[in-house]
Protein backbone atom coordinates (compact mmCIF):
# COMPACT_ATOMS: atom_id res chain seq x y z
CA UNK A 1 0.00 0.00 0.00
CA UNK A 2 1.36 3.54 -0.89
CA UNK A 3 2.32 5.69 2.33
CA UNK A 4 2.79 8.86 0.56
CA UNK A 5 4.02 11.07 -2.26
CA UNK A 6 7.51 11.29 -2.59
CA UNK A 7 8.74 13.20 -5.46
CA UNK A 8 7.87 14.66 -8.10
CA UNK A 9 10.22 14.99 -11.09
CA UNK A 10 10.07 18.09 -13.96
CA UNK A 11 12.78 18.15 -16.93
CA UNK A 12 14.08 21.81 -17.30
CA UNK A 13 15.94 23.79 -19.75
CA UNK A 14 16.59 27.13 -17.20
CA UNK A 15 17.53 25.10 -13.84
CA UNK A 16 18.14 28.43 -12.14
CA UNK A 17 14.63 29.88 -12.90
CA UNK A 18 12.93 26.56 -11.65
CA UNK A 19 15.27 26.24 -8.21
CA UNK A 20 14.19 30.23 -8.12
CA UNK A 21 10.36 29.38 -8.89
CA UNK A 22 10.79 26.56 -6.09
CA UNK A 23 12.40 28.08 -3.49
CA UNK A 24 9.21 30.94 -4.08
CA UNK A 25 7.31 27.87 -2.54
CA UNK A 26 9.48 27.06 -0.14
CA UNK A 27 11.74 24.04 -1.34
CA UNK A 28 15.48 24.31 -0.51
CA UNK A 29 18.29 23.30 -3.04
CA UNK A 30 19.56 19.46 -1.20
CA UNK A 31 21.31 17.48 -3.84
CA UNK A 32 22.99 19.04 -7.11
CA UNK A 33 24.48 15.96 -8.78
CA UNK A 34 24.80 14.53 -12.65
CA UNK A 35 23.39 11.39 -13.48
CA UNK A 36 24.70 8.82 -16.47
CA UNK A 37 25.67 5.41 -17.44
CA UNK A 38 24.55 1.98 -18.38
CA UNK A 39 22.09 0.87 -15.27
CA UNK A 40 20.30 4.77 -15.34
CA UNK A 41 20.49 4.40 -18.74
CA UNK A 42 18.35 1.33 -18.63
CA UNK A 43 15.98 2.40 -15.24
CA UNK A 44 15.26 5.56 -17.42
CA UNK A 45 15.12 3.88 -20.81
CA UNK A 46 17.27 7.01 -22.57
CA UNK A 47 20.29 5.48 -24.46
CA UNK A 48 23.32 7.41 -22.99
CA UNK A 49 21.64 9.90 -20.22
CA UNK A 50 23.59 12.40 -19.05
CA UNK A 51 21.83 14.71 -16.92
CA UNK A 52 22.33 17.24 -14.19
CA UNK A 53 19.79 16.08 -11.24
CA UNK A 54 18.34 18.58 -7.92
CA UNK A 55 16.89 17.31 -5.33
CA UNK A 56 14.45 20.49 -4.33
CA UNK A 57 13.42 19.38 -0.53
CA UNK A 58 9.88 21.29 0.87
CA UNK A 59 11.00 23.13 4.43
CA UNK A 60 8.68 22.15 6.84
CA UNK A 61 7.09 19.39 5.40
CA UNK A 62 6.08 15.81 6.54
CA UNK A 63 6.70 13.84 5.69
CA UNK A 64 9.42 14.91 3.40
CA UNK A 65 8.47 16.05 -0.23
CA UNK A 66 11.19 16.79 -3.20
CA UNK A 67 10.63 18.73 -6.22
CA UNK A 68 13.53 16.74 -8.53
CA UNK A 69 14.69 18.64 -11.32
CA UNK A 70 16.20 16.95 -14.69
CA UNK A 71 18.42 19.26 -17.07
CA UNK A 72 19.64 16.52 -20.40
CA UNK A 73 22.94 17.31 -21.78
CA UNK A 74 22.21 13.88 -23.39
CA UNK A 75 19.74 13.55 -25.49
CA UNK A 76 18.79 16.90 -26.01
CA UNK A 77 15.56 18.66 -23.98
CA UNK A 78 12.32 17.98 -25.93
CA UNK A 79 9.83 20.94 -25.52
CA UNK A 80 6.62 19.64 -25.40
CA UNK A 81 3.94 22.14 -26.73
CA UNK A 82 1.08 20.63 -25.32
CA UNK A 83 2.53 21.56 -21.55
CA UNK A 84 -0.27 24.21 -21.28
CA UNK A 85 -3.11 21.90 -22.90
CA UNK A 86 -4.82 20.99 -19.32
CA UNK A 87 -7.15 18.57 -21.54
CA UNK A 88 -4.65 16.58 -23.11
CA UNK A 89 -4.01 13.04 -21.80
CA UNK A 90 -1.17 12.90 -18.55
CA UNK A 91 -0.41 14.93 -16.28
CA UNK A 92 -2.08 17.77 -15.28
CA UNK A 93 -0.67 20.02 -12.71
CA UNK A 94 0.60 19.68 -9.41
CA UNK A 95 -1.28 20.62 -6.03
CA UNK A 96 0.50 22.35 -2.97
CA UNK A 97 -1.48 22.96 0.04
CA UNK A 98 -0.94 26.36 1.92
CA UNK A 99 -2.31 28.02 4.88
CA UNK A 100 -4.29 31.44 3.12
CA UNK A 101 -4.40 31.43 -0.59
CA UNK A 102 -5.21 34.89 -0.56
CA UNK A 103 -1.72 35.91 1.12
CA UNK A 104 0.01 33.34 -1.08
CA UNK A 105 -1.11 34.65 -4.36
CA UNK A 106 -0.30 38.21 -3.06
CA UNK A 107 3.17 37.38 -1.87
CA UNK A 108 3.69 35.16 -4.92
CA UNK A 109 2.58 37.61 -7.58
CA UNK A 110 4.91 40.30 -5.35
CA UNK A 111 7.42 38.05 -6.29
CA UNK A 112 6.56 37.96 -10.17
CA UNK A 113 5.11 34.58 -10.08
CA UNK A 114 2.32 34.26 -12.82
CA UNK A 115 -1.14 33.37 -12.24
CA UNK A 116 -3.39 31.72 -14.72
CA UNK A 117 -6.89 32.05 -13.56
CA UNK A 118 -9.22 34.20 -10.58
CA UNK A 119 -9.63 31.47 -7.26
CA UNK A 120 -12.22 29.57 -7.34
CA UNK A 121 -14.30 27.44 -4.14
CA UNK A 122 -14.76 23.20 -4.96
CA UNK A 123 -14.75 20.38 -2.77
CA UNK A 124 -14.31 22.27 0.52
CA UNK A 125 -11.27 23.68 -1.12
CA UNK A 126 -10.06 27.17 -2.19
CA UNK A 127 -7.91 26.86 -5.34
CA UNK A 128 -5.93 29.02 -7.92
CA UNK A 129 -3.48 27.68 -10.81
CA UNK A 130 0.44 29.19 -10.95
CA UNK A 131 2.88 28.88 -14.46
CA UNK A 132 5.31 26.99 -13.17
CA UNK A 133 8.92 26.36 -14.72
CA UNK A 134 8.91 24.83 -18.29
CA UNK A 135 4.99 26.24 -18.90
CA UNK A 136 3.49 23.09 -16.05
CA UNK A 137 0.67 24.24 -13.94
CA UNK A 138 1.09 24.45 -10.57
CA UNK A 139 -1.93 24.55 -8.26
CA UNK A 140 -2.06 26.16 -4.94
CA UNK A 141 -4.69 24.83 -2.43
CA UNK A 142 -6.36 26.04 0.91
CA UNK A 143 -8.83 23.54 2.74
CA UNK A 144 -11.72 24.77 4.50
CA UNK A 145 -12.99 23.62 7.07
CA UNK A 146 -9.97 21.38 8.41
CA UNK A 147 -9.64 19.19 5.25
CA UNK A 148 -13.05 17.84 5.50
CA UNK A 149 -14.46 16.49 2.21
CA UNK A 150 -18.36 16.75 1.86
CA UNK A 151 -20.00 13.57 1.85
CA UNK A 152 -20.64 12.54 -1.42
CA UNK A 153 -23.48 13.89 -3.01
CA UNK A 154 -23.64 16.83 -0.42
CA UNK A 155 -22.04 20.26 -1.06
CA UNK A 156 -20.79 22.34 1.79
Amino acid sequence: MVKNADHVTLVVRDVEAAKKFFALLGFKDEIDTVISGEALSNYMAIKNIEARHITLVLQGCTPRFEIQLLHYMNPPILKDPNTTDLHRTGYNHLALRVENLESEVKRLQEAGAIIKNQPVAFHNRKLVFLVGPEDVTIELVEWLDDGVVAEKGKSR
